[in-house]
């Protein structure tokens, strides 16, 4: 199925990009999402129209996912304080809410969905590395801090 492409999606393609996809996946996700429309003649033409306004809203929010990133970045290691038992193991976990949390705390918006933990939730008190996905291609690493209260 053919669609065009309203808004960058990753490993996909940019705006205006028309590409191929699975019907189902254009069904489902790209065009409720507003991230689509299919590709017939009539949506072309209303694209081709529109193509200057998507193209700077893109910009836009590329401009504001490096600023973001920027400030970010520029934090220094972030403390979370968590139970802990005798061997440095925590009671539960540190997991994407409260990193988040923490991160907000400091004055910086990152929702739970930027947060990637591909390992799971952090259960080792100390340093950890948490990557943040901004944007298409635009990406953050923050230090995680994880202090034991007995």
């Amino acid at each position: 199925m053919e669609v065009i492409l309203l808004e960058n999606v990753e490993n996909l393609g940019a705006v205006g990009d028309k590409v191929s996809v699975k019907s189902g996946f254009a069904r489902n996700y790209l065009v409720p999402h507003g991230k689509a429309q299919m590709a017939t003649a009539a949506n072309i033409a209303e694209f081709e129209a529109r193509r200057s306004e998507l193209e700077n809203a893109a910009v836009e929010a590329l401009q504001a996912a490096q600023d973001r990133q920027q400030a970010i970045e520029a934090l220094a290691a972030i403390d979370v304080t968590a139970k802990v038992g005798s061997e440095g193991k925590l009671f539960g976990s540190v997991g994407v809410a409260d990193v988040s949390d923490a991160i907000c705390s400091l004055g910086v918006t990152v929702e739970k969905s930027e947060i990637r933990m591909p390992e799971g939730a952090l259960r080792i008190v100390g340093e950890h590395l948490v990557d943040i996905h901004l944007y298409t291609d635009v990406d953050a690493q923050v230090t995680i801090n994880i202090v034991g209260e007995e």
